[in-house]
């Protein structure tokens, strides 16, 4: 056997010129693109083309290929140059190649690890990781979900939508937590006022409203803090709503700040503006400002000017 072996290297040597270690080489590697062909083939058959989600169909192929392709390169790398001599440095580079086939799903696997150690946020919590906002319904092992608020919607209410964060991505974007320990919010409405306007009535009217729907909710938020900053430190030293003053191109700005629920800013900016309406339609020297073209007399509505 040893010697029809001697004579078949030796006749391809003569006619190719291809020496014996070259052919050896050469058979190695065909052997090896041959098992991967049969190897890959069966893996398709028996697993890949059996799910029936195309999505995962597809991400299982891709990932096969790139497996597929690490593992030639590296044998065929021990096969022509001699490469990973020592088993324990082919087998190390092995792990590494894999790991870079896999860097993505192991991150991810990294990002699950600080979510249910460090709990930056669990389900049930309002968060914002880079452009999503939504209420965390689902933390797995490579992504969290959450089903999405504001977007097109206005005032942070939910759009129906569910959005699947790559758990990794904690590593990468800053995250905003809405609810944890904390769960309410500043907002502000503005109200614009003519020039005209009695804007001190309407400020002491608006002081007045804004008070009155909101003042259970500081004493609420006062206690939440209490027992927040035993663990954040976070404090104010006034809850309490406020009206604030300011001019703009177009009137007197008058903008209500208030303490909320995360979950209600749309349901009390209703109820203090409904009330606003409602106040305001009980005074002619109180108007909303908008958008208008006007032109102004100095001489009939401007400042008193003494003639010579």
């Amino acid at each position: 056997m040893g010697n029809i072996k001697s004579n078949i290297h030796e006749v391809i040597e003569n006619i190719f010129g291809i020496s014996t270690g070259t052919q050896e080489q050469l058979l190695l590697s065909i052997i090896l693109f041959i098992f991967i062909w049969i190897a890959r083939r069966i893996s398709n058959k028996l697993i890949i083309d059996r799910l029936e989600d195309y999505k995962e169909r597809y991400f299982w192929g891709k990932t096969l290929k790139t497996v597929t392709v690490i593992l030639a390169i590296l044998v065929l790398s021990r096969i022509w140059f001699g490469i990973f001599e020592s088993v324990g440095t082919f087998i190390g580079l092995l792990s590494a190649g894999l790991a870079i086939a896999f860097k993505d799903l192991l991150v991810n696997i990294g990002g699950w690890l600080f979510i249910t150690t460090r709990k930056p946020f669990k389900i049930g919590d309002r968060i914002q990781i880079g452009d999503v906002t939504g209420d965390v319904i689902d933390i797995r092992l490579f992504q969290s979900s959450v089903i999405e608020v504001g977007n097109w919607v206005d005032a942070d209410q939910s759009t129906g939508r569910i959005i699947h964060i790559p758990n990794g991505l904690v590593f990468t974007l800053w995250q905003a937590n809405y609810t944890e320990g904390f769960e309410y919010i500043w907002n502000e409405i503005p109200v614009l006022l003519t020039f005209e306007s009695d804007w001190k009535k309407a400020k002491t009217i608006l002081t007045k409203i804004v008070n009155e729907k909101t003042i259970s909710l500081t004493s609420e938020a006062q206690k939440q803090i209490k027992d927040t900053s035993k663990k954040f430190m976070i404090f104010y030293h006034t809850l309490t709503p406020i009206v604030y003053t300011s001019v703009k191109d177009s009137g007197i700005m008058l903008t209500m700040r208030y303490i909320c629920h995360v979950r209600k800013r749309r349901g009390t900016e209703e109820v203090i503006w409904e009330t606003v309406l409602e106040e305001f339609a009980k005074y002619k020297d109180i108007d909303f400002a908008y958008p208008t073209t006007r032109y102004y007399d100095n001489k009939i509505e401007g400042k008193h000017i003494t003639e010579e």
